[in-house]
């Protein structure tokens, strides 16, 4: 069964909770360096949602036909 990657909202919110914890230095460094990884993985996935919409924003402005946005699953 596939993983469905959360919503561009779903991984912002989490990213800002990572931040959070990051901020407060208050985890050890195995979970300051796993919370590290898990942070770069949602901004890497917040990146490719952002490019999409760019795209179909400018497709969209350039008069060109429009395309559904749909995330990727998995």
């Amino acid at each position: 069964m596939a993983v469905k990657k959360p919503s561009f909202e779903q991984a912002m919110g989490r990213l800002e909770e990572i931040v959070g914890l990051l901020e407060r230095g208050e985890c050890g460094l195995d979970q300051s360096l796993k919370l590290f990884e898990e942070g770069a993985k949602l901004a890497g996935q917040c990146e490719d949602l952002l490019d999409k919409a760019e795209q179909k924003v400018s497709l969209l402005l350039s008069g060109g036909e429009e395309v559904p946005f749909e995330e990727e699953d998995g």
